[in-house]
């Protein structure tokens, strides 16, 4: 990749996270600050997604060397984005899972605290299922 497209994809991350931030900063002494901040972010974001595009495909994507490799570098990056799938999705599904058991683990322990131990097994059973899918980004980037 060029250096330009390097600096707009890392300008595109900086904003994505510090826009947010800044929008809400700004929206703070008002009634809707958080429908302020939303529709900032959202315009930024897809600004700059959409500049950092016509700047990315604007010229060759590959230079006369690497085009032979570009195969095997697609499936390696495919490979990637396939391991961060499965452990990002696979946790934020364990995330819901353990808000909804341990809320209710905690309230039924609140009234008979002799149930302590069976409420945990089940908020553990919960965060199992992020383990699997961190075992499965193993076994995928171990093929890579």
């Amino acid at each position: 990749m060029s250096l330009l497209v390097k600096i707009t994809l890392a300008a595109a991350l900086i904003l994505s996270i510090a826009v947010p931030f800044g929008a809400f900063a700004l929206g703070e002494k008002s009634k809707g600050r958080y429908k302020k901040a939303l529709a900032c972010n959202i315009v930024l974001f897809f600004g700059v997604m959409a500049v950092s595009a016509v700047l990315m495909f604007s010229g060759n994507a590959y230079a006369a060397e690497e085009a032979a490799s570009a195969a095997s570098s697609s499936a390696t990056g495919f490979g990637y984005l396939a391991a961060a799938l499965s452990t990002g999705l696979s946790c934020v599904g364990g995330g819901i899972a353990v808000s909804a058991a341990a809320s209710a683990a905690l309230g039924a322990i609140s009234e008979d605290s002799s149930i302590l131990g069976k409420s945990l097994i089940f908020v553990g059973l919960a965060e199992g299922v992020c383990l699997y899918g961190l075992i499965i980004s193993f076994m995928i980037l171990g093929q890579l």
